[in-house]
């Protein structure tokens, strides 16, 4: 049964209110699109678990901590610690006449550990210069941050003072890093020269410069190594130096280093010298001039009585010696001088004898 007319036109007009409303009616709100966020270096290593071992520590036992501290314990060197300081203190001129900035220079820490777990624990990226210590025949390795990189370069390039450098991720060092962090490390190796030149002369030469720990293989793994970490800051920016170097490389040396670091230098006290070599001069001494020396027994030495002559086998005019108690010095010939018997020194006789 087909609808009337008058049904037509009701279905029509309440369909075409329908309508109506529903355009009148505000359209729902899409979703916002989730914003992006790149993760920094920091967070990468947090969730790979680096830099974590305090946490770790906590959760081990005390065998775990044992059997993993670092498996034994080597020998401090105390002239070491005193060449490490002389570093930092010729470091913190050096980079300021470098950057032409204020620089600060100091020491985290030196601690002794192996070459294998040093490696594990290199914080990336960052660059590993290896150099190589002509007078010891053996290497070392140079390590610099990405904070100290890219403020090194900020610094060098013109970069604004009171603005931190940027860092970037996620990309290798271009060329321009590259040169400008060999130049830093080139001024880092010739002041760790003079650090040691008052111990012992060491030349430290740059080798090569690596990105990648697996390929400055400087020493077996389980091989003993001594590290000390060094902080540069420079106004609002910075990084760290870490520098290393295996006992191996440090044996020519090793009974120097061993010394015990008395005063403020090294070796010879100058001060000391000086004041010991005026009161030498004027201390007094008694020479001796010795005649003649002859052996003869006890049993004459004691006979001798007052008024007997001891013949002396020394022709006159025979030079005689000058002795500072059992040291001879001098060779003369006796001879008068105003009524009184003088001597007057022909040669040096322990001059003599040295050469």
């Amino acid at each position: 049964m087909s609808p009337s007319p008058q049904e037509e036109e009701d279905l029509a007009a309440a369909w075409g209110e329908a309508l109506e409303q529903e355009e009148a009616a505000p359209a729902p709100a899409a979703p916002a699109p989730e914003a992006t966020r790149v993760l920094n270096q920091a967070e990468i290593d947090s969730l790979l678990g680096f830099g974590g071992d305090s946490a770790k520590q906590e959760d081990q036992t005390g065998i775990q901590r044992i059997v993993s501290a670092g498996l034994v314990s080597y020998e401090r060197l105390p002239m070491l610690e005193i060449v490490f300081d002389r570093l930092v203190r010729i470091l913190s001129t050096s980079l300021r006449n470098f950057t032409s900035d204020n620089v600060e220079v100091s020491i985290d820490s030196i601690v002794s550990l192996r070459f294998g777990d040093y490696l594990n624990s290199v914080p990336l990226p960052a660059m590993l210069a290896v150099f190589k210590v002509e007078e010891w025949d053996n290497y070392g390795l140079l390590v610099v941050d990405s904070a100290l990189i890219y403020s090194v370069v900020d610094v060098l390039l013109g970069g604004r003072r009171g603005t931190a450098a940027m860092r970037i991720e996620g990309r290798p060092y271009t060329t321009i890093e590259r040169t400008l962090v060999e130049r830093l490390i080139t001024v880092v190796l010739q002041d760790l020269s003079d650090a040691f030149s008052p111990l012992s002369p060491a030349t430290f030469r740059f080798e090569r410069l690596e990105v990648n720990p697996r390929f400055v293989a400087i020493s077996r793994l389980s091989n003993a190594c001594i590290l000390a970490r060094l902080r540069v800051d420079m106004e609002d920016r910075g990084g760290k130096v870490e520098l290393l170097l295996p006992y191996a490389t440090l044996e020519p040396v090793r009974e120097l280093l061993l010394q015990q670091f008395m005063g403020e230098k090294f070796g010879r006290d100058s001060i000391w010298e000086t004041h010991l070599a005026e009161e030498l001069r004027h201390t007094e001494l008694s020479l001796n001039v010795v005649l003649d020396e002859q052996a003869m027994p006890l049993a004459s030495v004691m006979s001798l009585q007052r008024g007997d002559c001891i013949t002396l086998n020394v022709a006159p005019g025979a030079p005689v010696t000058l002795r500072c108690g059992e040291v001879p010095l001098f060779e003369a010939e006796l001879g008068r001088r105003e009524n009184r018997l003088a001597v007057r020194i022909s040669r040096e006789l322990r001059r003599q004898a040295e050469d």
